[in-house]
């Protein structure tokens, strides 16, 4: 069967097993959204705790910036050895961290040194401790850059969550490889398709909500 005549296949493949795509879609949705509240706690808490000081920013930068160096089938192999470890969601989360952690520090440390230092001197001026300009004046005007930052981090763990089906991670990584398994047979493309529109629809649904997000918590003002 040419690879015409199985796309063909592909809208009836979708409408007959859209329920079972649409759980390993869900499923993929929540192992990405897990990893990147993880990696935006501890990157916005780095760049938080980093940005003043040189020295310890770049260092951060650099061990988070080696992670996305990692192959990730060479990253799950590994992580799967380590103690207490083993197959299934727990390692791909942990690997999807890492990778998602450069952005999120990046972004963090560059929307906090983008703030005008006059305003800061001037809240200053006004009696305002340390803590409270960051809280009250240089987070709100830096957090669209650091949202952006948590967006690229989540597009760019969207598609290696894909791989996590190598070590039974759950998500459409499954019917990706399901359907290179197949290879020959007349519905192998249409599953690979199903795992890689899935992927892309994940992917969009992401984004969409990085948009309300970004609408509902900033301020007129500062988009």
């Amino acid at each position: 069967m040419t690879p015409i005549e199985q796309l063909e296949r592909f809208p009836t493949y979708l409408a007959n097993n859209w329920d079972n795509v649409l759980e390993a879609a869900l499923a993929h949705a929540l192992i990405v959204a897990i990893a990147i509240a993880i990696a935006s706690i501890l990157g916005i808490g780095l760049g938080i705790g980093s940005y003043r000081n040189p020295s310890v920013r770049d260092g951060i930068l650099r061990v988070t910036g080696l992670f996305l160096t990692i192959p990730s089938l060479a990253l799950y192999a590994l992580l799967i050895t380590l103690p207490g470890m083993g197959f299934g969601a727990q390692p791909v989360v942990i690997a999807l961290t890492m990778y998602a952690l450069m952005p999120i520090v990046r972004n963090t440390v560059t929307g906090l040194l983008g703030v005008d230092a006059a305003i800061v001197e001037s809240a200053q001026g006004m009696g305002m401790s340390r803590r409270q300009v960051l809280r009250r004046i240089e987070l709100p005007l830096a957090w669209p850059v650091i949202v952006t930052g948590v967006r690229v981090s989540t597009l760019i763990v969207i598609g290696i969550a894909a791989l996590g089906s190598i070590v039974n991670g759950p998500g459409l990584g499954d019917l990706i490889f399901e359907g290179l398994n197949r290879y020959g047979t007349p519905f192998a493309l249409p599953v690979a398709l199903s795992g890689f529109v899935g992927v892309i629809g994940v992917g969009i649904a992401f984004d969409l909500a990085f948009n309300l997000l970004t609408r509902l918590t900033t301020s007129k003002g500062v988009r």
